[in-house]
């Protein structure tokens, strides 16, 4: 057992475990993305959903165990079976249960307090709407459905204790044809239906779990630095570097969590195009597409919301022309418009031109 933890303190070992990061950070934010949106096949975008899954979670536990072993040799413990349980028992562990305790509750709160703000309103003709989607779509149980102001947008929310939503704004009730409409709900019961928002509060827990693991051990090296015995401030150099690699690898976490939350949205674009067919789904997002970027001040409320991961928009820059009405060549024109591929890995949505072409694409519905 001594001779693997002398394997893993080996600086050859931690040169290797960092390309493989820079490794898997190419695949996961950039390759697996593509997978899924120019060949929108089922199986193509299954396995990168399933792939970028296991990819987080493994980080995750091997950056864990890679942070309990350097906390063993900053605290000057021995490496040993012994003292990791006493590490992970007494300080990992008690942190971990903090961060999903705070997560746990602001996600149990959070539809209380979303209904409050945009002050929903029940409707019961979109009800009705939702509720024959939901009945299209295989959804035995529709959610509730509420009204909101706001710029054309949708969203899904809800729990295990106030029930599912979906909400709809006015103006997107305003801007969209009837058959836009049941695409755009179909897209936020797609959400509801692949149990997005538990998935997604799950991988959140995990990058904010090595983040402040990281910053613990940062204000622990800190303490022991102003010490003036030299073992320990040695330790301290160690806890010290254990924590800022930690803090860089939640980040390349979070990263890769966004890469997830943009395949999730291809999938749920797919349950859309079965609610109301291919040209449904694409008139109402290139309708909202331009709409945003024609109503700057709108661009930015979305943009600085708390909530946009859970909007059927979210802002990546892709210029669109400045006029509402949308007719195939509209579609197509932004389908062929560029999009940034740095602005991708930090946007929670797809850019609309890689979500038109996805529907375009799609064969197995």
């Amino acid at each position: 057992m001594n001779g693997l933890f002398l394997f893993l303190w080996n600086p050859l070992v931690w040169i290797l475990v960092f390309l493989g990061y820079i490794l898997m950070f190419a695949l996961a934010s950039v390759i697996a993305p593509k997978v899924a949106g120019r060949l929108s096949g089922k199986f193509s975008l299954y396995t990168s959903m399933i792939i970028l899954f296991l990819m987080i979670v493994f980080i995750f536990t091997a950056t864990l165990l890679g942070l309990t072993y350097l906390l063993m040799i900053g605290l000057g413990a021995e490496p040993s079976l012994q003292n990791a349980g006493v590490v992970l028992s007494g300080f990992v562990v008690p942190l971990m249960i903090f961060v999903i305790l705070m997560n746990l509750i602001t996600y149990i709160i959070s539809p209380y307090l979303i209904n409050l703000m945009y002050r929903a309103r029940h409707d019961p003709r979109i009800q009705e709407i939702v509720d024959r989607v939901a009945s299209r779509v295989g959804l035995s149980k529709p959610p509730k459905t509420v009204v909101v102001e706001g710029p054309p947008n949708a969203f899904a929310y809800g729990n295990f204790v106030t029930g599912r939503y979906v909400a709809v704004t006015s103006e997107m009730l305003n801007m969209t044809s009837d058959d836009e409409l049941e695409a755009v709900i179909g897209h936020e019961l797609g959400h509801h239906i692949h149990k997005d928002n538990m998935i997604m509060l799950f991988l959140g827990i995990l990058p904010a779990v090595i983040y402040y693991l990281g910053i613990n051990l940062i204000n622990i090296s800190l303490y022991r630095m102003g010490l003036s015995n030299r073992r320990q401030n040695n330790g301290g150099i160690i806890l010290l570097a254990a924590g800022f690699i930690a803090v860089m690898i939640s980040f390349l976490l979070q990263i890769l969590v966004l890469a997830f939350s943009r395949l999730r949205e291809y999938y749920a674009d797919t349950v859309g195009v079965r609610a109301a067919g291919k040209d449904a789904m694409q008139r109402a997002l290139a309708k909202i597409h331009i709409y945003y970027n024609r109503n700057y001040r709108d661009r930015i409320e979305i943009a600085n919301s708390k909530l946009k991961t859970l909007f059927i928009y979210a802002l990546t820059d892709a210029v669109a022309e400045p006029y509402y009405r949308v007719s195939r060549e509209d579609i197509e024109r932004i389908m062929r418009m560029p999009v940034s591929a740095l602005e991708e890995i930090f946007a929670t949505h797809p850019p609309m031109p890689k979500r038109l072409r996805f529907i375009e694409n799609l064969s197995w519905l």
